[in-house]
């Protein structure tokens, strides 16, 4: 009988602990999958507000005349950050400018959470119209990306504007990215080599970014720009 009673109390504790284990559980998991639902309407709303820019960047019509220069690009090329997204870089470049930009994106596919805004699936939409020069911008949204991700969605993209004369612009080292911004550069640099395309790495321009270190204040996207048009200039020289 004293095992008995000795036996009891134990085996209680026992249960009670693994009640308590149990709820502990059951708490934990509550939160992740609070933590999920939060992050994904977080994600859906930004993508919503991405995507109105974009077609608001894409509405734009050209003021200038001369040759017809598509940018296929991310937030830079979208303005994002800027009081009026008519002063991005873009604005810099000489001809009739269509953007097709979207916020995040980047040669990956996952680079961005939004469906559809990778630069390979606007591509060839961004250049339906025609196209005398293709510049495609980007690569900052790359850098935690796999580099076969990255080729693969590069590749996508030269064959979507196969035929037009393509400029590759490389990300520069803006402060928040800055740790992955040269193997990105080096890669687009060996890729646009072998697709046939012209490159110009911005990795050596020092520019004025906004508080979050990633996007160009107006006088960094004006000198982005000024240098981006200086190098397609040299490349038709």
């Amino acid at each position: 009988m004293r095992v008995l009673r000795a036996a009891r109390p134990r085996l209680l504790d026992a249960s009670w602990r693994m009640r308590v284990a149990a709820v502990l559980v059951l708490t934990l998991l509550s939160g992740v999958l609070l933590l999920e639902l939060g992050g994904g309407r977080a994600d859906a709303a930004r993508c919503e507000r991405f995507t109105a820019e974009s077609e608001a960047r894409r509405a734009a019509v050209p003021s200038a005349v001369g040759q017809r220069v598509v940018v296929i690009g991310d937030s830079w090329s979208a303005g994002r950050g800027l009081d009026d997204a008519g002063d991005a870089w873009t604005a810099r470049l000489s001809g009739q400018v269509h953007v097709d930009a979207f916020s995040g994106s980047g040669f990956s596919r996952y680079a961005s959470p939004c469906e559809g805004s990778w630069f390979a699936e606007r591509a060839a939409r961004a250049v339906a119209g025609g196209a005398d020069l293709v510049l495609v911008q980007g690569g900052l949204n790359d850098v935690d990306q796999p580099l076969e991700a990255v080729r693969a969605g590069f590749a996508r993209v030269m064959r979507a504007v196969e035929g037009l004369p393509v400029v590759v612009v490389g990300p520069a080292v803006a402060p928040a990215r800055e740790a992955g911004v040269h193997h990105v550069d080096a890669d687009l640099a060996r890729l646009a080599e072998a697709h046939g395309a012209s490159y110009v790495s911005a990795v050596g321009l020092d520019l004025a970014y906004l508080e979050d270190g990633l996007h160009l204040t107006r006088d960094g996207h004006r000198e982005f720009g000024d240098f981006v048009r200086g190098s397609i200039e040299g490349i038709a020289r």
